[in-house]
């Protein structure tokens, strides 16, 4: 079920979704500019390895300090390759500019970011002794669909969905694009905790951790002089605060 689009009229550009995308793309490119050595020296220092900070002589054998906890903010910008990126930020894309909207663009900075850390810390948690490194913006945008499915449960989301290599498209509620999203995440993460090697090289658990802080945590960052109708009878732009549609009054 791929995402297309969503059904919320923007009142203020989405700067800092913009922001974010140019970021993890430049990001990306350095990446792939540097020679195989290089790249995969950047990706242990700059993405999140649970093990440098259970293991620390492990650690230091490899170069990476026990006590720097900045990966857990640089993960957030690193990519394994095209697609990751490609998918991560067309994601980005649908969720995100509703909810800077509602936010400010500072507070949806601060917003991101702390659902990434949370990512991370979920998948630390339950994979603490890991060697492989943790990468990706997806923990941060889980947290991103997870509060746009609380603060806009009735928005329309249009999906394609594809059955026989024909692709099929619906147009369905914000939340139950959410839950069915949600619920894929945590069996593919129990079918990682059962039977590691079924895990396909996902981060499972980090999606889970952004999303159900994204839901938590999304109401203390929403702007009052923001998040609010246009119109006290309309909401915005004829839709109700909660993303469903309202009539005008005649």
């Amino acid at each position: 079920m791929f995402p297309l689009r969503d059904s919320l009229p923007r009142q203020f550009f989405p700067w800092m979704v913009w922001t974010l995308i140019t970021v993890n793309g430049l990001v990306f490119l350095l990446e792939v500019s540097l020679p195989p050595q290089w790249q995969q020296t950047f990706i242990y220092h700059f993405a999140l390895v649970p093990a440098r900070y259970t293991d620390p002589a492990w650690a230091i054998e490899h170069g990476l300090a026990p006590h720097n906890y900045l990966p857990f903010l640089s993960s957030q910008f690193l990519h394994g390759g095209w697609l990751h990126l490609i998918l991560n930020m067309w994601t980005l894309w649908i969720f995100g500019p509703a909810l800077e909207d509602r936010m400010g663009p500072l507070r949806f900075l601060v917003f991101y970011l702390l659902c990434g850390v949370v990512a991370g810390l979920f998948q630390f948690w339950f994979f603490p002794t890991s060697t492989i490194p943790t990468l990706g913006a997806s923990g941060a945008i889980a947290g991103v669909i997870g509060a746009y499915a609380m603060r806009f449960p009735h928005a329309r989301i249009i999906v394609m969905v594809p059955v026989l290599f024909f692709p099929f498209f619906f147009e369905i509620p914000a939340l139950l694009f959410a839950g069915v999203w949600y619920l894929t995440q945590v069996l593919q993460g129990t079918n990682a905790l059962l039977a590691p090697h079924l895990g396909g090289g996902v981060a499972w658990f980090a999606h889970i951790g952004g999303f159900l802080a994204g839901m938590g945590l999304y109401r203390f960052f929403l702007a009052p002089e923001r998040d609010r109708p246009w119109f006290p009878d309309q909401g915005v732009l004829g839709f109700a605060p909660d993303g469903s549609p309202t009539s005008r009054k005649r």
